[in-house]
């Protein structure tokens, strides 16, 4: 997959098959949408296109505001992009110029002058340019006057569920209910960070632990509590078992840690990279009376995430 970080060095081709969106997680109503851009490429002997957006959008339109967390970097959606065949993903850097552009101007400008298109795809949803006020009757109206056609994608439903990034976020910020996440997304919810020194009170108690500092500070961490979660650690995996909170047993810390107890596992890995996929919740943060008390629920809990590995 080639990348445009700039739309200078983009490549004009006229045969591209288009879609536009910050794709935040990259979920399953992203990949339907992406996916029918990949086949309508390879039907039409076209390149597939994916215009988004670094940063998120919200950030600079809400400026000032909360900052926005996202389910997926910048790095993962592009590998999760590459691995759905995606020929170009244009990165376009978003920022308060660009937020101005009107529905026309983006459409006429950026993506027929500049990118190419013969087809856009999009969802049922859509709307794009300043304020939002392009949907997908102003595409229809463009595609009419600049002769490309436009496909719209239906919802994608997991039960009765419209899946969405907000309905990932819910799931995963104020439920911690990583498993339905998972379904929304086609695959577990991930973090990757480096593996930093703790004050290894785990270790004392019989479960030493990896405290985890995640590569970007805006990647969404699920809700405070214990999880079943598969470590990847330089291209194996292992079981393990992860703590989300403030340990409030230990005192309590005034800022949240994520630490992994890796199940069979003694090597020194301080420094090094991995990969934390959520697997199952298992039960809430809870404070308990004693260093005792912990560790024998820590003992069930291992028992509980062993199963949920299976």
């Amino acid at each position: 997959m080639a990348t445009i970080q700039y739309l200078s060095e983009a490549d004009h081709d006229p045969r591209s098959v288009v879609t536009v969106g910050t794709f935040d997680g990259v979920h399953e109503g992203h990949k339907s949408i992406i996916n029918r851009v990949v086949d309508r490429a390879r039907a039409n002997n076209a390149r597939s296109v994916v215009v988004t957006f670094d940063p998120h959008p919200r950030e600079v339109i809400n400026a000032g505001k909360n900052p926005v967390k996202l389910l997926t970097t910048p790095v993962e959606r592009a590998e999760i992009l590459r691995d759905l065949n995606v020929d170009v993903m244009v990165v376009i850097p978003f920022d308060r110029d660009f937020s101005l552009l009107s529905s026309g101007q983006f459409i006429r400008d950026i993506i027929f002058k500049k990118i190419g298109i013969m087809h856009l795809v999009i969802g049922y949803d859509h709307q794009f340019g300043k304020n939002r006020e392009g949907t997908i009757g102003t595409a229809r109206e463009l595609a009419g006057e600049l002769g490309f056609n436009v496909e719209v994608v239906e919802a994608h439903e997991v039960g009765e569920v419209t899946v969405s990034s907000t309905t990932v976020r819910v799931a995963l910020e104020k439920e911690g209910d990583v498993e339905m996440a998972a379904r929304f997304l086609g695959r577990p919810y991930s973090i990757s960070g480096i593996v930093q020194e703790g004050d290894r009170r785990g270790r004392i108690i019989g479960y030493p632990t990896a405290n985890i500092r995640p590569d970007n500070e805006r990647k969404i961490v699920p809700l405070n509590g214990v999880y079943a979660v598969r470590v990847y650690i330089g291209g194996e995996a292992f079981g393990g078992m992860m703590n989300i909170g403030f340990r409030p047993t230990f005192r309590g810390d005034r800022v949240r840690v994520i630490e992994v107890n890796i199940f069979d596992f003694s090597r020194d890995i301080y420094g090094k990279s991995v990969r934390i996929d959520f697997i199952k919740r298992i039960r809430d943060e809870k404070k308990f009376d004693s260093a005792t008390a912990l560790a024998e629920q820590l003992a069930k809990d291992k028992a509980d995430c062993l199963n949920a590995l299976i």
